[in-house]
């Protein structure tokens, strides 16, 4: 206990050692979403099977060990913050949480509260693979829970400066958010051939989620939003693996698109009606279908199987430490049955930083940060 208790001591100071508050561009971002954005928070979740804290995730991590992200190494919000002058991702927040649940002493608990208010004024991810937006979707950390915790933060943040600096943070922060994939996954799995009115239906119910979501965010201070789209998710090798013709499940598409179309609807109408509020969506279902078309693009050659799983496209199974895993996975665009490689996350966090129109708009994430 000794042991673990002086190693989450030590994981907090090297995250307020290694973000480079002088060199960032922002005060801290705050990252909410899935899996896709998850750096560990559910390694602290006893009951959840939607982890990724063993072998091979991981693999070409610093130090070849998995910490928690769905990937062979840094994934999309890693590349991000690293562009806007931090090292990484924030750390997950209920790493901090442990870390000061697992100290006693009054002077270690002191030290490490100190720490973890550091910490947090860098920013924290929230994020939990298997989450969506709707809170029946997964049983891990809802979005709705996410932005509690966060709600929780800003009141640390509160004990120990003003008011005024408070919000004056968070209105230059970035608030990323990368949801929506798992809802629809959900919607699909219940609804194999849903027509038009339906897909409409369901996407109305999510953006009227979301849009509550933002609000929230907003009016706890909130100003710069980030978005990731939902992907082109019925390309993910699970997928193909699931269509006898070994094809993109396109109605599963169509349902990501028309999220997209509410998506980008939903910003413009809310950055005209709530003074201040700036955001960027980075395109992930444009970007996978592009690196599909053209995946010597980003260096890539297999755009179809995953790296790491077993069975038909290698993504029957997930990817697990028995799992077939291939050698070269900078040429790989999915490391698992789900999840992008380390080397599509950096394309993408480049794409999405500062890149062309067609992966991000309306401006794009750098503008966001400079403005």
């Amino acid at each position: 206990m000794a042991v673990q208790r002086a190693a989450l001591h030590g994981m907090l100071l090297l995250a307020v050692a290694a973000s480079g508050a002088a060199a960032a561009k922002v005060p801290a971002v705050y990252v909410f979403g899935d899996s896709t954005a998850d750096v560990g928070n559910n390694d602290y979740l006893p009951w959840s099977i939607a982890r990724a804290d063993f072998p091979h995730n991981g693999v070409d991590f610093p130090g070849g060990r998995p910490t928690g992200r769905f990937s062979n190494g840094l994934i999309g919000v890693d590349f991000l913050a690293i562009a806007m002058g931090f090292s990484g991702s924030p750390p997950p927040y209920l790493s901090l949480m442990a870390a000061t649940a697992a100290n006693s002493s009054s002077e270690v608990t002191r030290n490490t509260t100190v720490a973890a208010a550091a910490a947090y004024m860098s920013g924290a991810n929230f994020a939990s693979a298997g989450s969506g937006l709707l809170d029946s979707t997964g049983s891990t950390i809802s979005m709705t829970q996410q932005i509690g915790y966060f709600s929780d933060l800003k009141d640390q943040m509160s004990n120990r400066l003003s008011a005024g600096k408070v919000a004056d943070s968070l209105s230059k922060s970035i608030f990323l958010i990368s949801a929506g994939s798992n809802d629809a996954f959900d919607f699909f799995s219940q609804n194999r051939s849903p027509d038009s009115t339906a897909i409409q239906q369901f996407s109305e119910a999510m953006i009227s989620t979301y849009d509550s979501h933002v609000k929230t965010l907003y009016h706890l201070g909130a100003r710069k939003f980030a978005v990731i789209n939902v992907p082109l998710i019925g390309c993910c090798p699970y997928l193909r693996s699931q269509n006898p013709t070994g094809e993109c499940v396109e109605q599963l598409n169509q349902i990501a698109k028309s999220l997209n179309d509410g998506i980008k609807d939903l910003f413009s109408n809310l950055s005209t009606e709530m003074q201040g509020m700036k955001y960027s969506i980075g395109s992930a279902y444009q970007l996978v279908s592009s690196l599909i078309q053209n995946p010597h693009a980003a260096g890539l050659e297999e755009v179809k199987s995953a790296c790491c799983g077993g069975g038909r496209f290698n993504a029957e199974i997930g990817c697990t430490p028995i799992s077939s895993c291939c050698s070269d996975r900078s040429k790989y665009l999915f490391w698992d049955l789900l999840h992008p490689t380390q080397a599509t996350s950096k394309f993408a966090g480049l794409a999405f930083y500062d890149g062309p129109a067609q992966f991000v708009g309306p401006i794009s994430i750098k503008q966001l940060v400079e403005a």
